[in-house]
């Protein structure tokens, strides 16, 4: 079944359906975000719960061409056309690249074809509504984004008000899609926890769902906590879920049909991936922060600066806080390899400490010793000026980070309350401290270093 075989010039328009919407409902719905190609058809008479058929392959190099054969089988299975169609719906992710743009692809074509609108539905509130157990649980899910990483987010569901009206809002957002490291997935939604709590007004609970806690087992340790199955969405629960965005009103024209990406990188140069990035087996000695040229911080450096710095914070410096610090006359460094831009570090002298004041390395090119480098670079400044130690704050909730400095030395000195800007309110700030003597260092910088 060939998408211009859905063409039908006699069918509805979409303005008509939105116009005049009925309670009678015939929904198409695709989902092909991990490696399961699933197509469902729900049928709702405006009586009694919908029916739901459902038909699934694996295999994540042919989503394409069974997409359209299942669909055409489970019309063809319930009896109707596809000018029987209200609606299309599908997931959008975030997740497989192809995929996503086959699913969002293919309910597009269906439903300009047929005039009929469409439902997109994130794929994590699929699972999501897959594992619900009581209204107390926060629903973390995990989906593989592989490199070790994963996309989350987390859901709640709202308690039903009596009586439920009809396509009233299931669930609550407490996260959104985010792609996050493996190893910073537990440690984040721990210390989230009593924010979202609040948020919910009850007290929340954790219950794992997605396929990364059997993905990264060592670095997402779930022993103890409540895990749902199934790991993936599924194509007949993002037609449940289309259907309550139905019932209140938000089908969208097909034009504006659109998968969901988190991910900022989705392909690598030839390049880049000779250099080992992009997973590739076959390449030579991957990128080490030797690779790199140290430098001191310029005017030059501040555009590609401050775009690293908006992708790696979520409550970044400005460029002119960037250029108040250089005017200030405070020590600052890049690390570059040509115009790549591979991290930069900004402190600020006291009288007996230094002060780190912001660091950041570029995400491809992470655990490859470039961050190492910067504090290495910081502890020479300060060997070479003569004080004591280096100082620094870091949020109790970034693990990652926490682990990494007290690799290098660091040790917690003490604690602002309320030091750094949060999602809800405020965030402590932990403050580490390293004495310049004992550090193991690089060579000291050499004039006009910084």
């Amino acid at each position: 079944m060939e998408i211009r075989a859905l063409f039908l010039p006699a069918a509805p328009s979409y303005a008509d359906y939105v116009q005049f919407p009925s309670m009678k409902l015939n929904l198409l719905a695709f989902e092909t975000s991990s490696s399961r190609c699933g197509v469902a058809l729900l049928r709702d008479a405006g009586s009694g719960s919908p029916e739901v058929a459902q038909l699934e392959h694996e295999g994540s190099q042919e989503h394409a061409e069974r997409l359209l054969p299942m669909a055409s089988a489970l019309l063809a299975r319930a009896g109707l056309a596809p000018a029987d169609l209200h609606a299309v719906a599908f997931g959008q992710g975030p997740g497989g690249f192809t995929g996503l743009r086959v699913a969002c692809g293919v309910a597009q074509g269906v439903a300009l074809g047929l005039g009929v609108p469409v439902l997109p539905v994130v794929s994590h509130l699929a699972v999501a509504e897959d594992a619900r157990a009581g209204t107390d649980a926060a629903i973390l899910v995990a989906l593989d984004a592989r490199m070790s990483e994963v996309y989350l987010a987390a859901y709640v569901p709202e308690p039903e008000p009596e009586p439920a009206p009809a396509g009233a809002p299931a669930w609550r957002v407490l996260q959104a899609p985010m792609l996050i490291s493996a190893d910073e997935v537990l440690p984040w939604a721990r210390h989230r926890l009593a924010a979202w709590s609040r948020e919910a007004g009850r007290a929340l609970s954790l219950r794992l769902a997605g396929d990364a806690w059997q993905a990264y087992p060592e670095a997402m340790p779930a022993a103890g906590l409540p895990q749902a199955e199934p790991a993936r969405p599924r194509a007949a629960t993002v037609a449940r879920l289309a259907r309550n965005d139905w019932l209140r009103g938000a089908a969208l024209p097909p034009e504006e049909a659109a998968p969901l990406y988190v991910r900022d990188k989705v392909a690598f140069t030839t390049a880049e991936r000779a250099h080992g990035q992009g997973g590739n087996p076959r390449a030579g000695r991957a990128l080490s922060a030797h690779d790199y040229v140290l430098q001191a911080m310029t005017q030059d450096d501040l555009d590609a600066v401050t775009a690293l710095e908006a992708q790696v914070q979520a409550f970044p410096w400005t460029r002119g806080n960037f250029e108040d610090a250089l005017k200030a006359g405070y020590p600052a460094c890049v690390l570059r390899r040509g115009a790549e831009l591979g991290g930069f570090c900004v402190l600020m002298p006291a009288p007996d400490v230094v002060h780190l004041l912001v660091i950041a390395v570029a995400g491809d090119v992470r655990r490859r010793g470039l961050g190492r480098r910067l504090v290495d670079w910081c502890g020479a400044w300060a060997a070479q000026s003569g004080v004591d130690g280096i100082l620094l704050e870091v949020r109790p909730s970034n693990e990652s980070a926490r682990q990494f400095y007290e690799r290098l030395g660091f040790r917690q000195v003490g604690l602002r309350k309320g030091y750094y800007p949060a999602a809800f309110g405020r965030e402590d700030a932990l403050v580490l401290c390293r004495d310049a003597a004992a550090q193991e260092l690089d060579a000291a910088p050499a004039a006009g270093d910084a």
